[in-house]
């Protein structure tokens, strides 16, 4: 992509402004924050609400990372069915992190509400759709996993999947009541503007280059000068680089794509005609939603190959779509984009404990948007006081993904295998 180029549909169409760059501060701050994505801004909301010096420093532009190119499902609980999640979590973090995480499109949307935030909020639901037979026996045993909790969460046959969506070619789904949509672009920057007028400071275009303890405080040093700190919450997640040795080492990358239409107006009324996101149960998933302006924006795992224009990504699309809708008939692409999702091997994410005052929440496998926010509110409470065995899951240390160095290239030649099969 080139370096003028929008870094997606997003930060084109982003009802909320970028916000205005500010001067680091001299002086010692309570918390500095690595990253202006959702974790780096929901962390400095919640900490600033709660009387905290807060500096944020972002190395480009606010949401630039995964939180700008997000699709913008604002889904509910977790990656995995809520039976795994407890037997990896155990009988306390299990249920708490099933619970909190349930809720968490409640506070997204609570955020939004408060702040008056201009992220085209849509809150209908989101469709987790059946590829396959295969795939209808999962949703089925997730369906009967929620109806025990009392989520509102509705499995649906194959007639009610084609209502919802326009298509026939799936075989079910599940409709979550607690989730949504939003413009992602326009949620970043109205954390931004929420932070700020809580009294956050957001340095935007300065690069974390250095981070060391010294004197009992931590030093983060960047291009326009250094941030002494008492706390330190790195905000990176994918798009962590070594600014803490090994860090990035503790997930695998991996890259979306999506690729949207022109606006399509009547010609699109029947296809999710109540503004639900929709996700596949495939291996390598694929995404589908539309946005305010009336664009169908569709994605799957991997990389752009070409453009919107042209190239094997535009293909993809063109003929994913035509399977689906088969009535939709010709289609012009406007642009397309891909950003990295950061993934773990058991797909939890973890709130990691670097060093004394230095903490890095990673791993938020597809679920940024209610993970970012809630993991923000977390470390929030962690720094006013709250113990650590009150947080939605255990505070760890670092350990190392060995597998991603063999599985990231491995990821990288199935995604554009599917796109080559998935054009024909």
């Amino acid at each position: 992509m080139a370096p003028d180029m929008p870094i997606s549909l997003w930060q084109e169409t982003a009802q909320e402004n970028e916000i205005a760059p500010e001067e680091i501060r001299d002086g010692v701050v309570d918390l500095a924050v690595v990253g202006g994505g959702y974790t780096g801004l929901s962390t400095a909301l919640h900490a600033a609400e709660a009387g905290l010096e807060v500096q944020v420093i972002e190395a480009e532009e606010v949401g630039h990372g995964g939180s700008g190119r997000n699709v913008g499902l604002v889904n509910a609980a977790a990656w995995l069915p809520p039976a795994k999640v407890r037997a990896i979590l155990g009988d306390t973090y299990g249920p708490r992190f099933v619970e909190r995480f349930s809720a968490a499109p409640d506070y997204v949307f609570s955020l939004i509400e408060r702040h008056q935030i201009r992220c085209s909020p849509t809150r209908n639901g989101t469709i987790h759709a059946a590829h396959a037979p295969r795939g209808l026996r999962d949703l089925e045993g997730r369906h009967a996993e929620w109806q025990r909790l009392g989520a509102p969460v509705d499995l649906l046959d194959r007639d009610e999947v084609a209502r919802l969506t326009g298509s026939r070619t799936f075989h079910g789904g599940l409709l979550d009541h607690r989730a949504g949509t939003v413009q992602p672009m326009g949620y970043a920057r109205g954390l931004a503007r929420a932070a700020r007028g809580a009294g956050a400071r957001i340095a935007t275009g300065l690069r974390a280059t250095g981070l060391h303890r010294e004197a009992g405080l931590w030093h983060v040093t960047t291009e326009g000068g250094t941030v002494r700190a008492r706390h330190v919450v790195l905000g990176t997640n994918a798009y962590t680089d070594e600014l803490w040795p090994g860090l990035s080492q503790c997930l695998t990358r991996i890259p979306f794509l999506q690729v949207a239409t022109e606006p399509l107006g009547a010609r699109a009324a029947d296809i999710l005609p109540a503004g639900q996101g929709l996700w596949d149960t495939g291996t390598i998933m694929f995404s589908l939603r539309r946005d305010a302006e009336g664009r169908m924006i569709i994605g799957s795992m991997g990389e752009v190959v070409g453009s919107s224009r042209a190239g094997l990504s535009r293909r993809w699309a063109k003929r994913k779509l035509a399977r689906l809708f088969p009535d939709l008939g010709e289609v012009a692409f406007e642009t397309a984009w891909h950003g990295q999702i950061a993934m773990t091997p058991d797909h939890l994410p973890r709130i990691l404990r670097l060093d004394e005052g230095l903490y890095a929440p990673i791993g938020y496998n597809g679920r940024g948007i209610t993970t970012g926010t809630v993991f923000g509110q977390a470390m929030a409470e962690l720094l006013t006081g709250a113990d650590e065995e009150s947080l939605p899951l255990p505070v760890t240390e670092p350990e190392r993904d060995r597998l991603a160095p063999v599985m990231t290239p491995l990821y990288r030649a199935a995604f554009v295998a599917n796109q080559v099969w998935k054009s024909i």
